[in-house]
């Protein structure tokens, strides 16, 4: 269990990170990928994506959080972003910082 859930969550952190499968995965996918997104523990991603942008106190943009979290694959950190949006729990700030390609990244930050 985290700080995080210990403080603001009351161990009950499950309840407020994570997607349920069927959002993972289109109806006309195949099977293999529904199987797949069942095995996705979207709750614990969430969070730890969540905690690496509160680390954050100015914003930060894809890139670096992609840093903080070398051994996670790309595409299971940035897709937590669209969750956490939805949820509010984040904010797209209306900046933009250049990365690593040259390419402008929003600033993203938690919100207070």
């Amino acid at each position: 269990m985290s700080l995080l859930d210990k403080t603001w969550f009351g161990g009950e952190v499950e309840k407020f990170f994570g997607s349920p499968a069927f959002k993972l995965a289109r109806k006309e996918s195949p099977p293999t990928s529904k199987q797949a997104a069942q095995g996705v523990n979207t709750t614990s991603l969430e969070q730890l994506v969540y905690e690496t942008i509160a680390s954050f106190p100015d914003g930060c943009i894809q890139d670096e959080v992609l840093a903080k979290l070398p051994g996670k694959p790309y595409s299971s950190v940035t897709a937590r972003f669209k969750g956490l949006l939805e949820k509010g729990y984040i904010e797209d700030t209306g900046l933009t910082r250049a990365g690593m390609s040259g390419k402008q990244q929003r600033v993203l930050k938690v919100k207070v």
